[in-house]
This record gives C-alpha cells, structure tokens and sequence, in this order.
C-alpha cells in the first residue's frame, strides 16, 4: 500500500485539457512524507487537492472554494492534529464531502423550481469523441471521485476509501461502475 503523500504511480501523467485551462499531472513529488506545520502542509498538499477537486467539479473556482473550506476546517482542527490520523486524507475527504453536499443541494433546489417533464438520461448528451473532463462531469459524484482518485491519481482502492470514507470494495465497484459508464458514453 502506497502512502497518500508518495506520488501516484499509475494514472493519467502529463498534460490534460479540462474546460478551458490545461492542468499537468506528474509522477513527482509533491508532498514529504511527515508536515511540521500547516502551512508545511498546505504547501505540500493544496496542488493536489485543487487538481482532484478540479476534475470532480470541473471548475476552477468552485475547486478553489471547496478546497479552501477542507483547509479552513482543519486549520480549525490544527490544536488538535494528533487526532487525525492522516490530514491529508481528511482534506481530501472534507473537500470531495463538501462537493457532494453542493452537488445535493443543487439538486434539489433545480427540483423546487423545474417540474419534472420526463426522465432524461443525462448520457444522451455525450458522445463518444468527448474529452474525459467532459465524460467525467457526466459521471454521479461519488463514481467521478473514485475514478479521479483511482485512475487519474493512482490511489489503490484502500486509500481512495479512507479519502472518501468507504470501503474498498464499494470504491472497487464505483470505479468500475463509472469506467463502464464512460464507455458507453
């Protein structure tokens, strides 16, 4: 099992485009293994949760804004560090919670002020030569993260399920569940 802070190594590496900046993924470095403090930490660590909040929401600014909340929650938290037992997957998860928890509310508000004409499935859309960022946007919330944690970043399945606080099998399923999904878009 690889440590969250060691670089993924499989995955999507080099340059991606999604909407329209370009983002680049390496197999570099980005984070030593043990923070001394909270800003050692988010030096280390705010690259890699903007990138994965970036492909889940596909938008800058709302990758900045769930980002900055999942730091400002454990900055919050800082007195009390050596509870945590890994604050890099307690970002992580605070930021892709805090996504689903924006993603819900969304939903329900449309469903307050649209009245449901018919059930549309919202792959119709898509077509085949689409780029990921938009196959990905296509995705539920919880499939799009275990594929970015898994595929693009190439977390194993355990440590996606610590991030996402599932189980690994029910990352293993999400992933592939979002894979076939892909496919037939």
């Amino acid at each position: 099992m690889r440590d969250l802070n060691e670089p993924p190594s499989a995955g999507i590496h080099g340059p991606v485009q999604a909407e329209d900046n370009l983002v680049e993924l390496s197999r570099e470095p980005e984070a030593p293994v043990a923070p001394l403090s909270f800003e050692e930490l988010f030096l280390d660590v705010h690259d890699r949760l903007y990138r994965a909040l970036y492909f889940v929401t596909g938008s800058s600014a709302d990758a900045e804004e769930l980002m900055q909340d999942a730091f400002l929650k454990l900055w919050e938290r800082w007195d009390r560090i050596d509870t945590i037992d890994d604050p890099v997957a307690y970002l992580f998860r605070v930021a892709l919670n805090g996504s689903r928890m924006r993603a819900r509310r969304a939903r329900m508000a449309a469903r307050r002020l649209v009245p449901a004409v018919g059930a549309r499935d919202p792959f119709d859309d898509v077509s085949v030569r689409e780029d990921v960022r938009r196959m990905l946007r296509a995705l539920p919330p919880r499939q799009r993260a275990a594929i970015v944690l898994t595929e693009i970043f190439g977390y194993d399945s355990e440590q996606a399920a610590r991030i996402m606080r599932i189980r690994p099998t029910t990352v293993r399923v999400l992933a592939s569940q979002g894979r076939a999904a892909m496919r037939e878009m």
